[in-house]
């Protein structure tokens, strides 16, 4: 093995691969920084509409540290999050077969903001056992461009990657979107035989906890619905 070679090869690989990879991530906490405070104007003001005709109506911003936010409107919780790690888009994805990745491998590498949505009482009552959905996955790279892998609408509208930039204007057309379908999605009832049988430590562990496991459709998973979509 030439050793001056190969320390040559990954002294490249950390000059363009890692520095890029850097890049993206040093960004994506930029803009989710700015999404969480376009989050917390969005709420201060939504509050004051709806607390002008019902003051019972939670309406609220939690700052969860660099990575995490959340917001409760009604009776649902939405969960923002910011992954920590940069990703390639795999060979499989449709991504690679426009001109905008052909040109540039590196546009290819994206940070995530992920976005789940909880009923509100799941949080309120510390029920763990409660199940959220993944209703939305943002893909930023390096050109500040950026597109929504999400549930119904959510991918129709932010699908341009080659072109949308993540502005503050988009930012909170991502935030209203994701708001609007999260309180359109209604807690369906579940299944008779799906809670037909309690233990006696359930039944207790209701009394205590009111912790019946609860979901809008009781899973948590990303992609099983009919109106997702894949990158």
């Amino acid at each position: 093995m030439d050793y001056d070679k190969v320390k040559a090869e990954v002294f490249e690989i950390i000059r363009t691969k890692s520095k890029l990879k850097r890049d993206v991530f040093e960004l994506s906490k930029l803009r989710f920084k700015e999404l969480k405070f376009n989050l917390n104007q969005f709420i201060t003001e939504l509050a004051a509409e709806v607390h002008s005709f019902d003051s019972r109506l939670e309406i609220s911003y939690r700052d969860l540290g660099e990575y995490y936010a959340q917001i409760t409107i009604a009776g649902d919780t939405l969960m923002f999050a910011l992954h920590t790690n940069v990703f390639l888009f795999p060979d499989s994805s449709h991504h690679w077969n426009t001109s905008y990745l052909k040109n540039e491998v590196g546009r290819g590498y994206c940070g995530t903001i992920q976005v789940y949505n909880f009923l509100a009482d799941s949080v309120r009552f510390n029920r763990h056992q409660d199940t959220g959905y993944l209703i939305a996955r943002l893909f930023l790279n390096s050109d500040n461009h950026f597109f929504v892998e999400g549930k119904k609408e959510l991918s129709l509208i932010f699908n341009d990657f080659m072109h949308d930039e993540f502005t503050e204007d988009r930012m909170q057309d991502f935030i209203t979107a994701v708001t609007r379908h999260s309180i359109n999605f209604d807690l369906f009832v579940p299944n008779y035989q799906t809670i037909a049988e309690l233990s006696w430590g359930e039944a207790n562990q209701l009394k205590d906890n009111i912790s019946l496991r609860t979901g809008k459709r009781l899973g948590f998973q990303f992609g099983t619905d009919d109106e997702s979509f894949e990158a």
